[in-house]
């Protein structure tokens, strides 16, 4: 996904360079454009990654290969795809907002003698933060969306409750249930797992896209 999602930046940024828009504005349409390309093209790989996430003791797949098959068979093809809308409406406005904040932050802190160069690391941390802070509900709300479907009380706990369709209906289900709060639920696990891994990436793309320019 992430070779995806670098490769879709890169020509959007080079296409937007022309109209010279400001740089949080080039970045966050360029970040949006790669999400949303990224996320099309692999969602039926995130959707089996968050439903053997969820299995318990009762096995709901055997393999990759039967999870494919029983799919297709119980679901349709639309089934690879339950929860697509709330996916890209979440990864448009996070890698905007990661990009944009990326990009506006790099600068000054390049400035700043760091080990390593690791000011791209602390842009990618600090972009991370903003970005998954600001949507979290909606990624929340997708992975709930997710794990929907004839096999939903097999999975981890069995009171997986059933969401009306849309973003709309399932988050006030959320809230009805479990208050403003529940959007929230387990975002502290969620930054603790995207700050390290955006520090990394962004550092590693930067030695990357240097090495290649020179």
């Amino acid at each position: 996904m992430s070779s995806i999602q670098f490769s879709a930046y890169r020509v959007s940024t080079q296409l937007l360079h022309p109209l010279q828009l400001p740089n949080g504005a080039e970045a966050f349409i360029s970040g949006a454009v790669a999400g949303a390309s990224a996320t099309t093209l692999t969602y039926p790989l995130d959707l089996l990654r968050t439903r053997f996430a969820a299995q318990g003791p009762d096995k709901v797949y055997a393999s990759l290969r039967s999870s494919i098959r029983d799919i297709a068979r119980q679901e349709g093809p639309k089934g690879f795809f339950q929860g697509l809308g709330v996916g890209v409406g979440q990864i448009v406005p996070y890698m905007g907002l990661f990009f944009s904040a990326y990009e506006t932050l790099r600068p000054p802190l390049a400035t700043l003698s760091l080990p390593f160069g690791s000011g791209d690391a602390t842009a990618g941390v600090l972009a991370s933060v903003l970005a998954k802070t600001g949507v979290f509900p909606l990624d929340l709300i997708r992975k709930r969306l997710q794990v929907q479907g004839p096999t939903r009380v097999r999975y981890v706990g069995g009171k997986i409750p059933v969401y009306g369709k849309g973003v709309w209906r399932t988050s006030k289900a959320i809230v009805a249930k479990e208050g403003w709060r529940g959007l929230y639920s387990g975002l502290g696990v969620g930054l603790l797992k995207a700050a390290p891994a955006s520090a990394i990436t962004m550092w590693t793309y930067e030695r990357a896209l240097k090495f290649m320019k020179e």
